[in-house]
């Protein structure tokens, strides 16, 4: 196959949202708009009634529909300034925009907290018969997690004083790690010179062909974490003292609680997922070993795990990738291929491969106008064509959520990933039956199989890390040293054979930038439930055939008015408290090993 330069990807259009970029008038304009807003949220907090009852209900409710309008608006900020950055590293104004709308969320977030109080010192009857009110019913189940999640928070004047505190404390470690982990650079050999190189451009050399590359860049990002280890653990435990000093003050036990809380699953659900993949991802042997002979090596590292096989420089224009995907996205919903043309056709995607982007793919919001822009770099390759199809997936998911309040289209992590993945299962299964090429199918099946290898391997060993992080830093600061012990102890446990003994990683916690996320603690397990979750409904999908496209809309539509429990339950008919459900996903994840084993011996 030819591994030529093929034509550029379109860029996407955000001057129908608000002209002029970064400097837009109107852009400037609604931003001013928003402080007004946030303005009259803080006046009316202020005298809402102390008691809610028939005659004051009214105000209850008008200053809960400012509040959801205040963060509507205040997602399309945080959203457009981020697009800006994101396509334009260099663009300062942008920047500093998405610092603005971060002063806004704050300031939000205090309407909220100082809400969460007195809504708790209502009567159960009082507050049902508000939220069940026509106007509220809707998004009853956002209040109702808000006002439950504050019965078990602190004072509102000591929660409104720790969001002030983490402003400039809490989150200023995770700048600091951003800032950290920007500046590093390497210089690499490149033919017959050396070059400099970013982080992130590095990690693009860890899919090289060539493993003596692969070994090299993984050697450079060692000794460049190396060079940042101590501070890096100096970061990573002050984070988790802030959390845990929190944590105690308001009584929570568990470091699981905010994750938990946050993903919307109980602790059940995710240790009988965890027991399933603990007992099948053995499974994975087979291709492991039949991918060691394809590459011609003995021991399985962790710079192998991107190692392309079969057809690795094939290439796809973008006008092919769409086609391909709506095409196959069409046998299954025409609705679903309706929107990703749509989509395509109004220039909702930035795709143009150029200098001054920044890396990796996104699809976001637009607060109140209620449409998505989708973000990446479209360079020609398979994995290129997937990250659209997912991504669309993701835009999809928003779109079947358009019509209903802003606080009903509030979906945790574990349901966020299910319209994107189950997109790629589609489009990659479709890409397998159109071809008998071995090699395509190698490298088809490989893109599978390697993503089931990340997820029940890698994410758990970073599941296992945090845990036991968490459990010995509530006695104190934890070494460097003690960090990277941690860290191949959780890598053993979660890989076993998959992985040999002289390929784990011991700086990987200091490398994986989730780690030091302060938005999301535990920022890992719940990408491993969004993919079981969305290869069952895959699975059911395919036993159920054309007529389960009303069902799937039908889930999605729940998805920010539920627990990821409440869903499986209502839409799927699953406990996912018990193993039934992810034993099915995880087999369906694993079904492919044979086919790619049968492959490799050219059978």
């Amino acid at each position: 196959m030819s591994a030529t330069k093929i034509p550029s990807g379109p860029r996407w259009d955000l001057d129908s949202i608000f002209p002029g970029g970064s400097k837009s008038p109107e852009f400037k304009a609604f931003r001013d708009k928003v402080k007004q807003q946030l303005a009259l949220a803080k006046e009316k907090s202020a005298v809402l009634p102390a008691i809610l009852n028939d005659s004051t209900a009214a105000q209850w409710q008008e200053f809960i529909l400012l509040l959801q309008s205040s963060a509507e608006n205040i997602e399309l900020v945080r959203s457009l300034s981020g697009m800006l950055s994101a396509a334009d590293v260099n663009d300062t104004v942008a920047v500093a925009l998405e610092a603005e709308g971060d002063e806004y969320g704050s300031e939000w977030d205090k309407l909220k907290t100082a809400f969460e109080a007195i809504a708790l010192k209502q009567t159960d009857e009082a507050w049902g018969k508000l939220v069940s009110s026509d106007t509220l019913a809707p998004v009853r189940f956002y209040l109702d997690e808000l006002r439950e999640i504050a019965k078990s928070k602190m004072p509102v004047e000591l929660e409104s004083l720790a969001l002030d505190l983490a402003v400039n404390g809490y989150h200023a470690w995770n700048r600091i790690y951003d800032k950290m982990a920007g500046d590093l650079r390497v210089e690499f050999p490149e033919g017959d010179k050396t070059i400099t190189l970013s982080l992130g451009q590095l990690a693009t050399k860890m899919s090289d062909p060539d493993r003596k590359i692969r070994e090299l860049v993984f050697q450079k990002m060692s000794k460049a974490w190396e060079s940042r280890a101590d501070l890096a653990a100096m970061v990573l435990n002050a984070q988790a003292g802030f959390r845990l000093s929190l944590y105690k003050a308001r009584g929570w036990e568990s470091p699981m609680f905010e994750p938990l809380t946050q993903a919307r699953i109980s602790q059940p659900a995710v240790d009988a997922m965890w027991a399933v993949i603990g007992r099948e991802s053995a499974k994975l042997l087979p291709y492991i070993e039949a991918k060691k002979k394809l590459l011609g090596i003995d021991k399985y590292c962790w710079y192998d795990e991107f190692a392309p096989v079969g057809a690795a420089d094939r290439q796809f224009t973008y006008d092919e990738a769409v086609e391909f995907i709506i095409d196959n996205l069409k046998g299954f919903s025409t609705n679903l291929a309706d929107f990703c043309r749509m989509a395509v056709d109004k220039k909702w995607i930035e795709a143009e491969d150029r200098a001054g982007k920044r890396g990796g793919g996104f699809c976001a919001g637009t607060g109140p106008f209620r449409q998505t822009r989708i973000f990446m770099t479209y360079a020609g390759s398979y994995e290129n064509l997937l990250t659209l199809a997912h991504e669309l997936g993701h835009s999809y998911h928003n779109e079947v959520l358009k019509k209903a309040p802003f606080f009903s289209t509030v979906y945790p992590m574990t349901l966020a990933e299910t319209a994107s993945i189950f997109n790629e299962l589609l489009v990659t299964d479709a890409a397998l039956k159109a071809t008998n090429d071995r090699d395509e199918k190698l490298m088809y099946l490989d893109q599978k199989l390697q993503g089931a290898y990340v997820l029940f391997c890698d994410i758990q060993s970073r599941y296992r890390f945090d845990k036991s992080f968490y459990a010995e830093r509530k006695n104190g600061m934890v070494s460097r040293a003690r960090l990277d012990e941690l860290m191949v102890d959780a890598q053993k446990k979660s890989y076993g054979p998959l992985l040999d003994e002289s390929g784990h990683h011991p700086l990987f916690w200091a490398s994986k930038l989730h780690f030091f996320f302060t938005e999301v603690p535990f920022y890992h397990y719940p990408y491993t439930v969004g993919f079981l979750f969305a290869t069952g409904v895959y699975d059911l999908a395919q036993k159920e055939g054309a007529g389960f496209a009303k069902k799937y809309e039908a889930l999605l539509a729940d998805t920010g008015s539920m627990t990821t429990e409440q869903a499986a339950a209502k839409h799927l008919g699953v406990d996912l408290t018990k193993e039934d459900f992810w034993q099915a996903a995880v087999l369906r994840a694993l079904a492919d090993v044979p086919e790619f084993v049968k492959l490799a011996e050219g059978k």
